[in-house]
């Protein structure tokens, strides 16, 4: 992953930093040296510790941290074009950079970095290139030339990116809020799918797929052409199962506890910045095993995000109406990604300079998969169809199998679950002994925008608050009921779950193998059975595909 960025008519922070401002020329050095050190205290140096850079043109500094995963040696940013009129500072990975090479044969690339291409498909093509690009990106582009610049953001929100401003006009872009809080009055989760034009003055939307608009489609199901898509997005995952059928192997196994769990949870909030209950239960295991495996060497691994929103794979999509309703739900959450399961895999991964992809967020991938008619995609049990049964269908290879039969139809675990039940047992406990009934009762004076409903939600946002006090940070985090994950909409389906609320997968009642005793509800203050509280659990096992993490 060639890492993040800035940019600002003053300053701009992120991964990578950019900052603009109108200066007299015996100031030049000494605000360069500023921008120097604005990369340290920013805290951002964790998401790309293999080089740092910074550029400055005039009133423009781009300062960027890089996770060098592609072209190690000469991929260091900020990249240029051949005259060094065109500057760009990116973090992510571009996974058709081959295939856009080809389109520019009269460009000179000063590296074989993916991100090379952006500076020279801009020179040739114009502000509309980024509807070329195929991966996951955020970048700031400056054209020294007329001083205007662009910021984009890929189609999902795979990478995380945020815009601010400051009082005296200037504008900040960076791939995490702790790089803008300290300096920009206000600021936002920049939206995926977008980029801003200094030009223009404002945002528009690059990325408009045609099951943007819900409408419902009709393409009937076929398992090859499903299959055959994924694995053309998905080349690394051809050739990890290539080397592990080579090497023989299968997995490997770490080990944590609760408690390391929980004495993880302030620097998960701080690395993740929400305080968004569902994201925080599945983002400390993944930090925890990104920790390990970062140890091991390894920058950049595979993940499974979006899987579930595009085949309607959590367990509440049983209770779904009609197909109506199932597709629609599917393109909300989709959306959504960007605030939950996209911003955790990001950040999570990135705090310890590791990079996560997901082939399930291919553009081409979702715009085959999501133009399968929706009846396909239904839970029907008594046809034997279970969630992401279409998907599943499509990997039952008798000849090649993938996997045992017993796992490929096994039902959905969302990941804060299948780490173990006694995790999120465990963190409600921790709760419970944190924040008191009177702390309840006065949250939604405390905490007038999303208050609180549960303690586990109470002691998050107390920390969250802590490290990031702003009105506009606490504005960036989703609110809404929900249940086993679904949006508030959805809890509509089942009459029973409005009094289990809970983003467990055991929460959909009636579905889970597991599901919470229907006599102990999940919600109204956060409380948990004393024998939890008492009898704290020890451990917790996490499991991936291709990795196993026990204890």
């Amino acid at each position: 992953m060639d890492s993040d960025i800035w940019s600002r008519p003053e300053v701009i922070a992120g991964n990578f930093v950019c900052k603009f401002v109108i200066i007299e020329p015996c100031v030049e050095y000494l605000l360069f040296l500023v921008a120097l050190m604005i990369l340290k205290p920013n805290g951002l140096k964790h998401r790309g510790p293999d080089w740092s850079g910074l550029y400055q043109h005039g009133e423009y500094f781009l300062a960027h941290q890089r996770l060098a995963v592609i072209d190690p040696s000469s991929g260091d940013q900020p990249l240029f074009n051949e005259d060094k009129a065109i500057v760009v500072t990116v973090n992510g990975e571009i996974y058709n950079h081959e295939e856009l090479r080809k389109r520019l044969p009269n460009h000179k690339f000063r590296t074989d970095s993916d991100c090379d291409v952006i500076a020279h498909l801009y020179e040739e093509f114009g502000e509309d290139f980024v509807g070329m690009l195929d991966g996951m990106f955020s970048f700031v582009l400056l054209d020294t030339r007329d001083n205007s610049f662009i910021v984009a953001r890929d189609a999902i929100g795979i990478t995380s990116l945020y815009m601010g401003w400051g009082l005296d006009g200037s504008i900040w872009i960076s791939s995490e809020m702790k790089g803008l809080n300290d300096d920009c009055e206000h600021f936002e989760s920049f939206p995926p799918g977008h980029l801003y034009s200094s030009k223009e003055g404002g945002l528009r939307r690059w990325y408009n797929p045609p099951w943007f608009s819900e409408a419902i489609p009709s393409t009937p199901y076929d398992p090859l052409v499903l299959r055959r898509t994924f694995e053309n997005g998905s080349p690394d995952l051809k050739a990890a199962k290539e080397v592990a059928d080579y090497l023989g192997t299968v997995h490997q196994e770490f080990h944590f506890t609760v408690q390391d769990g929980i004495d993880a949870i302030e620097d998960v909030i701080y690395h993740v910045e929400t305080y968004d209950v569902t994201t925080i239960r599945a983002s400390t295991p993944m930090f925890l095993m990104s920790r390990k495996i970062k140890s091991l060497g390894v920058k950049m691994v595979i993940s499974g995000e979006g899987s579930d929103e595009i085949f309607g794979g959590y367990l509440y999509f049983h209770k779904a109406p009609n197909k109506e309703e199932f597709h629609r739900e599917t393109c909300h959450k989709i959306k959504a990604l960007h605030q939950y399961d996209c911003l955790r895999a990001n950040k999570s991964t990135s705090a310890w300079g590791l990079e996560a992809r997901v082939p399930f967020l291919d553009k081409e991938f979702i715009n085959v998969a999501m133009d399968i008619d929706p009846e396909w995609k239904m839970i029907k049990p008594d046809q034997g169809h279970i969630e992401k049964w279409i998907l599943r269908r499509a990997f039952d290879d008798e000849e090649n199998p993938y996997l045992p039969k017993h796992i490929l139809y096994r039902q959905k675990e969302q990941f804060s679950d299948g780490v173990g039940y006694s995790w999120i047992d465990g963190l409600k406990a921790h709760a419970v002994e944190h924040v008191t009934d009177k702390m309840m009762l006065n949250a939604k004076y405390i905490f007038p925008h999303n208050t609180p409903t549960s303690k586990e939600a109470y002691y998050y946002r107390t920390i969250f608050e802590r490290f990031f006090p702003q009105n506009s940070a606490r504005l960036t985090v989703p609110g809404g009921a929900s249940v086993a994950c679904s949006t508030a909409k959805a809890i509509e389906w089942d009459s029973a779950w409005s009094n289990n609320l809970d983003p467990s997968g055991r929460a959909a009642l009636g579905v889970h193998v597991s599901a919470y005793d229907p006599e102990l509800p999940t919600s109204v203050a956060g409380k948990v059975p004393n024998n939890v509280i008492n009898n704290m659990p020890r451990a917790v096992e996490v499991s991936a595909p291709g990795l196993t993490i026990r204890g």
